[in-house]
């Protein structure tokens, strides 16, 4: 297995901005406190030694760290400006190559571009920070050989601990390795050993809580279990994965992540991963004249790959090829040649670009012929959820035809088995295709909520005034007996003893009067209502005055919950309420009944997309039975279609309509309204304040196979 190596690192991106020129790190630093003034470099006794000169001296070795894919050591200094004039210098130097530097505001970083990775140490002298790079020695040779991947060394004289280790999925199916470390120089070893992943923390300590082994083979990803120990004064994590596989390991801040990614086997490529273009191992090859079978040789021992060599292969070349991956030293041998190859497992098979295609095509042209004298072979299918006609159809269809020309499907309606006929071949693509497609359709409840709020207030005052003599002086004063001004009247008879009966309450009947009393309101409630007569010792004149008042307060909330299950992409409906019948006329004059719903219906089509949310069309109604006209019943509607997308389990409002009505209504005897202080008494005053919402909400559930196999 080729396992894929990629060290994300924020160095990286310092060392972009540092090839960009030398504006970026000569910024000015108003607020650094030191400066790089000097860089250079000497060898001794094979050890590189960097002199870097600042203008103060540290007080501290600055914080360092390194990785070895690109190798690469990096300083950083904090309140620290560049200096030196220049942003870059190449070196070429025992295994230093170049220097870089960047400054982002009062903070610089230096990296060392190296051609391995190398034993450093670095010390203050005064105003100088000498790094020291050792040569490689037969340990860390034998280290990068086997693959491991530094990060950071670490500090010696201080200790480490891991925090904490998490388990996480990722989208595309990954598995992602979480562990917070307690600071950002704990110095990490990665590397494949077998079919594991090995993590090393270099001198740090592993809490009790996290000594554990984790089976994480419920995730779904290629990552089986997590093993981390105490080991010595380090700390391992041991990766399980399964499969065909490569990792991502990056460190973001106290945070360090390994992605281990599914790969998917390709028989057709020369090295397996999701990376683009050539990634095999680099090789170098220089050769003068040479037998093109000779080098094809050569990247057979190389790769450890079985080349087979066409007889027609013949001629040769002359290549010079550095550092280049052997795939592409084998893509460029095949063009210049005219050849071309074919993978089977781990044998190559190389030819003339012709006769690999007269081959293929002969090969092509025997199984054709293999499959139109082939015997026929009979076999039943029982499909369990699938309708056997409907797949039969499938399976004959003329533009897309599965079965081959000779094969043949028929079905028997009352078991639902298919019996087809054909060669083994097709008889194979056919159960492949049953088992994928011949499987329980998932189902989603959807669950639709239409909430009716209302909030009504009203307030309504009136007065009533009227005056009564029952001599008679007074309504010939105004042209007559019992003449009225605006209604009512006295509500009273006269007896022998000239006392007043109260047989009737109104005492503004035949009177003389102003009647603008408290309007009624949608509640048709009593009014509250306040009397009082004055009248002469004989009683034979009056006075009254009434003041009647009312005040409505209301809230009202309906909750209609219509509910419906139904299988992905199959419209449902589900409805209750009345039927209005109407009288219609017909063409030839005559009157038939037809019938207009008012209900309350839900009618959805679900669609489960692949990522677990459900996208509906959906189409909510909820009438009623409105008022009484000349042609029959009016229908008040509230109705919603749409469609929209909504994740399992949420809920989200699709529609929503909200009404106020404010209304101030005054009714009053023109010019004695207007009155000042004694105009309330020829007015009446009403107030209205009516609010309605209407909301419909929608929540989709998708219901578990288990549950729905039930």
């Amino acid at each position: 297995m080729t396992t894929l190596v990629r060290i994300v690192f924020s160095v990286l991106a310092a060392a972009a901005l540092a090839a960009s020129g030398p504006a970026a790190a000569q910024q000015p630093a108003p607020q650094a406190a030191n400066s790089i003034e000097a860089f250079n470099t000497t060898t001794q006794g094979g050890v590189v030694y960097v002199r870097i000169t600042m203008k103060e001296p540290l007080a501290a070795v600055p914080a360092s760290f390194s990785i070895s894919n690109p190798a690469r050591i990096a300083f950083d200094f904090p309140k620290t400006a560049n200096a030196l004039g220049r942003a870059s210098q190449d070196i070429n130097e025992g295994e230093l190559r170049s220097m870089s530097v960047v400054q982002v505001g009062d903070r610089t970083r230096m990296v060392l571009n190296l051609r391995q990775m190398v034993p450093y140490r670095a010390e203050i002298e005064g105003k100088n920070l000498i790094v020291a790079l050792s040569p490689v020695t037969a340990a860390t040779a034998q280290r990068i050989q086997g693959g491991a991947t530094r990060f950071a060394e670490g500090t010696t004289d201080v200790r480490h601990a891991l925090r904490e280790i998490d388990f996480r999925r990722g989208k595309a199916g990954e598995g992602r390795v979480v562990i917070e470390l307690s600071d950002t120089s704990t110095g990490i070893d990665i590397r494949q050993q077998g079919q594991n992943l090995i993590v090393d923390f270099i001198r740090a300590q592993l809490p009790d809580h996290l000594r554990a082994r984790l089976d994480v083979i419920d995730f779904g990803t290629p990552v089986q279990s997590l093993n981390a120990f105490q080991q010595g004064d380090n700390v391992r994590l041991v990766i399980e994965p399964k499969g065909q596989w490569e990792y991502n390991a990056y460190q973001t801040d106290t945070q360090f992540v390994v992605e281990v990614k599914p790969v998917v086997f390709d028989p057709n490529k020369l090295v397996q991963g999701t990376r683009g273009g050539y990634q095999g191992e680099k090789l170098s090859l220089n050769f003068q004249n040479i037998d093109v079978r000779s080098v094809l040789n050569v990247i057979a021992d190389f790769t450890d790959l079985n080349i087979i060599t066409s007889d027609s292969v013949q001629g040769n070349l002359t290549l010079r090829l550095k550092d280049v991956p052997w795939d592409q030293a084998l893509d460029i041998i095949l063009q210049t040649r005219g050849l071309d190859m074919r993978k089977n497992g781990n044998v190559l098979w190389i030819a003339p670009r012709d006769e690999l295609a007269t081959k293929e095509k002969l090969e092509l042209e025997a199984k054709q012929q293999i499959a139109d004298l082939e015997p026929l072979r009979t076999e039943t299918f029982q499909l369990n959820y699938t309708k056997a006609e409907a797949f039969s159809k499938i399976l004959t269809d003329d533009k897309q035809r599965i079965l081959s020309k000779r094969g043949s499907a028929v079905w028997d309606p009352r078991t639902n088995q298919l019996f087809i006929q054909d060669i083994p071949s097709r008889l194979e693509d056919v159960r492949r295709i049953i088992a994928k497609t011949d499987v329980p359709v998932r189902q989603v409840m959807i669950d639709a909520r239409i909430v009716e709020a209302t909030d009504r207030f009203s307030r309504t005052l009136g007065f009533r005034l009227g005056y009564n003599d029952t001599t008679g002086q007074g309504s010939r004063l105004l042209g007559g007996p019992n003449r009225q001004l605006m209604g009512g009247g006295l509500a009273a008879t006269g007896t022998s003893t000239g006392q007043i009966s109260a047989t009737q309450p109104d005492f503004f009947r035949d009177s003389l009067s102003v009647n603008l009393p408290a309007s009624a309101t949608e509640t048709n409630a009593d009014r509250g209502k306040f009397s009082l007569i004055l009248f002469n010792s004989a009683a034979t004149k009056f006075l009254n005055l009434e003041i009647t008042a009312l005040e409505s307060d209301g809230k009202g909330k309906v909750i209609s919950s219509p509910r419906v299950v139904t299988a992905d992409q199959v419209e449902a409906i589900i409805e209750q309420g009345t039927e209005l019948p109407y009288q219609q006329a017909t063409s030839s004059g005559a009157t038939s009944i037809t019938f207009k719903k008012a209900n309350l219906a839900l009618k959805v089509k679900p669609q489960i997309t692949p990522d677990g949310n459900v996208l509906m069309d959906v189409d909510i109604n909820k009438d009623s039975v409105g008022i009484q006209t000349a042609a029959g019943f009016a229908i008040d509607t509230k109705h919603v279609r749409t469609a929209v997308l909504v994740e399992n389990g949420g809920t989200v409002v699709i529609g929503g309509i909200y009404t106020q009505e404010e209304r101030s209504t005054i009714n009053k005897v023109p010019l004695l309204g207007d009155l000042p202080g004694v105009g309330f008494m020829f007015r009446n005053r009403q107030n209205t304040d009516n609010k309605t919402e209407l909301l419909f909400f929608l929540t989709p559930r998708i219901i578990d196979d288990r549950v729905s196999l039930r």
